[in-house]
């Protein structure tokens, strides 16, 4: 049975970007960013925020092949383009005029029963990205597993990655420590 899982990389006291915007502090070393990439490989669709998808859509046109000139991202910089390329993709917009990433589609309004419908119809794990649109799936218990990476700095404000007005109980499932002092924790919402 498919999963609908929230990913998020957030600085210690809880935010995924910065009061300024900038989220550059939260980008992955090679040791997570691999880690990052095995924990995606289930996933089979990603439910999108607009400013996420403005954000990802690097990866759209990102090689995935063998290095093939200078300059050229690693390895696995690659294994995360291929599979963000191979999944499919739902941006939940009211103001963008249409998509154009291949395998993706535009819905314009954050439908609770209809992502409940596709995550029981998956057949690879849901992931949704970007604190706005999580919260909605939140609030609406829709959330089955929490990724988070606690990254070390303190950032003083910005875009919160969890929503203050919801109350989830979790199961710790997993936890990791990585040699940059990142964190990781994987909860899975209780009934």
């Amino acid at each position: 049975m498919a999963r609908l899982i929230y990913t998020a990389i957030t600085s210690l006291d809880g935010y995924v970007v910065d009061a300024g915007g900038d989220f550059s502090w939260s980008a992955p070393d090679e040791e997570v960013h691999t880690f990052i990439n095995d924990l995606e490989r289930p996933t089979g669709t990603h439910l999108l925020g607009r400013r996420m998808y403005e954000v990802m859509s690097v990866w759209e046109t990102m090689p995935t092949g063998p290095p093939t000139g200078d300059p050229d991202p690693d390895a696995v910089t690659r294994d995360f383009a291929r599979l963000w390329q191979g999944a499919d993709k739902v941006v939940y917009s009211s103001t963008l005029a249409d998509v154009t990433a291949p395998r993706t589609r535009l819905e314009r309004e954050f439908d609770p029963a209809a992502v409940r419908s596709l995550v029981a119809s998956a057949e690879r794990d849901v992931s949704i990205g970007g604190p706005t649109l999580a919260r909605h799936a939140i609030r609406a218990g829709l959330v089955d597993e929490y990724h988070l990476f606690l990254t070390p700095i303190v950032i003083g404000g910005g875009v919160r990655s969890l929503p203050d007005d919801a109350r989830v109980t979790l199961d710790l499932r997993d936890e990791r420590r990585f040699a940059g002092g990142v964190v990781y924790l994987c909860y899975q919402a209780t009934a």
